[in-house]
């Protein structure tokens, strides 16, 4: 959901080369982060996808996840999450608040603390979950606490802080920025390796059957906690501790659901919405049915920004049609939009497939898989499994649904399919894509009441933000939540993919943030 792809080696850029294609992305957008981030930001994310952070997706994230703030990347830490302690449950309503706080290492003006909160939130179980949190020390900034939140699901928080606070540099002396690393994820991630060696940081990589039940069973039962509510209940408390009434949140991709999850769940508790790259309340479609759609429109304003002479929606069409590689491409996209918005060398391989020789795509293709490897401290894949299946919907209904009869029910879904669901891709891409099959092969599990779909945000204010080169969470996802948003404001930042505020170029998106947010 996205997502969708957080994080990404210079093998991205090799795949350029080998596939014979120019390299033809923008000027890298740098922000100081070091090592991997920073070799990051030089090969692709400039051109690209951003904050991620983000999902996610899909990913779509469910993943999205990219750095992005949401998406986006993950790195160097500044502090990490704790691990599970087995020990007794604090009692539904209770909390034991913020301990262990000390300046965060190399964070000037922050401070790290630790957040226990109860593994479930019933206390029927027990089990308590260590959650690690990076504060501002402006506790009394003016405006209160501005609460970031990352992508995925699957990203930390707390890692980011350092690159958050320079994109947010405007706001601080306004907000207390306060970013966490949501239970599942950093230095406390739900650990699945072959799952995560598959999947690496995309949503859209088709996993095996093996690697998901072995991370079901990896987990254990424990794998109902870790859904979007049992978050949101997380972040309650976590304003308790901080004592405030309420608090302003900003988020992207993923982060974006959380915040209106929360939002419906506590209105009382929220001042105002950020929601860049937006996932709709009523959650993702696992078919990414709009990103199918959206694919040609974004190509095509691609190609105009860069005067291409071909017709790249054409050429997409005939290339998934000969080919019947709809998957693969989709995951390409998606993940080119944090290496290059205007999909150049994208554009150029599907130009080339479509006359007659794949090489080039298929080079491409194979370096954003060999370059999609993530850690789970940088974005969990167990954690992504585990929240994606207990807060979607798909063919077979929810995950408590018997594993026996989905493949069956997926199968009529795909058939029922038409060109109006999946415009130049094809009913196998729908029902192909790794978020499907991860909950496909998930074991059943209890799951908890979702919102309903016709509830509507709280009357605060809302800027709802977005790229319109995005496919990670495409544009009509935005216009979904518009309609459940009572006080929303719209900004769509033109040449823009994902994770506006982290990744864009055009200072347009951040401009809008910090206008809206400083708004007396």
């Amino acid at each position: 959901m996205l997502r969708r792809r957080t994080t990404r080696t210079t093998a991205m850029a090799d795949a350029t080369a080998r596939a014979g294609v120019a390299d033809r992305t923008g000027v890298a957008d740098r922000t100081g982060e070091k090592d991997r981030a920073e070799r990051m930001d030089r090969t692709r994310w400039r051109a690209g996808r951003g904050q991620e952070t983000g999902r996610t997706r899909r990913p779509r994230a469910l993943a999205a996840a990219a750095l992005a703030v949401a998406g986006a990347l993950v790195l160097s830490g500044t502090c990490t999450s704790t691990a599970q302690d087995r020990g007794t449950a604090a009692p539904a309503g209770e909390h034991r608040g913020l301990s262990g706080t000390a300046p965060c290492p190399g964070v000037a003006g922050f401070s790290c603390a630790t957040l226990t909160v109860p593994l479930d939130h019933s206390g029927r179980v027990a089990g308590t979950l260590g959650l690690k949190v990076a504060l501002a020390d402006n506790a009394r900034a003016p405006k209160g606490v501005l609460l970031f939140l990352t992508g995925g699901p699957g990203q930390p928080g707390v890692p980011l802080v350092d690159r958050l606070r320079k994109k947010l540099a405007p706001l601080l002396t306004d907000y207390r920025l306060v970013m966490i690393d949501q239970r599942g994820t950093g230095g406390g991630a739900l650990q699945c390796p072959q799952l995560q060696k598959e999947m690496g940081s995309s949503d859209l990589t088709p996993p095996t059957e093996r690697a998901v039940t072995d991370c079901a069973a990896a987990i254990g039962p424990n794998r109902r906690f870790y859904g979007t509510g049992d978050t949101v209940a997380d972040l309650d408390l976590l304003r308790r501790a901080l004592r405030v009434r309420k608090m302003t949140l900003d988020g992207v991709s993923y982060g974006t659901y959380t915040a209106e999850r929360y939002a419906l769940a506590h209105p009382h508790h929220v001042a105002r919405l950020v929601l860049d790259s937006v996932v709709p309340q009523t959650g993702y479609d696992p078919m990414d049915r709009a990103a199918l759609r959206a694919a040609p429109r974004v190509l095509t304003a691609a190609c105009a920004a860069i005067g291409c002479r071909t017709d790249p929606a054409a050429d997409l069409a005939e290339v998934v049609r000969t080919y019947h590689n709809g998957v693969d491409v989709l995951d390409a996209l998606t993940t080119w939009e944090f290496v290059d918005p205007d999909y150049a060398a994208m554009i150029d391989a599907l130009h080339t497939a479509a006359g007659g020789d794949p090489g080039p795509l298929r080079g491409l293709i194979a370096g954003v898989r060999e370059g999609s490897a993530a850690t789970a401290e940088e974005l969990s894949q167990g954690l992504h499994a585990s929240t994606l299946c207990l807060d979607g919907r798909y063919p077979w209904g929810r995950a408590d649904a018997p594993v026996a009869g989905r493949q069956e029910a997926l199968r009529e879904a795909g058939a029922e399919l038409t060109p109006a669901d999946y415009g130049p891709f094809d009913a196998a891409t729908a029902t192909g894509l790794g978020t499907m099959l991860s909950c496909l092969y998930w074991p059943r599990t209890l799951v908890p009441p979702l919102p309903s779909r016709h509830r509507r945000l709280p009357g605060v204010p809302v800027l709802l933000l977005g790229g319109d080169r995005d496919l990670s969470t495409p544009l009509e996802w935005l216009y979904d939540q518009r309609k459940l948003t009572p006080r929303a404001r719209v900004v769509v930042v033109p040449g823009a993919a994902h994770s506006v505020q982290s990744r864009a170029v055009s200072d347009m998106g951040r401009q809008a943030v910090f206008d809206f947010l400083l708004d007396r």
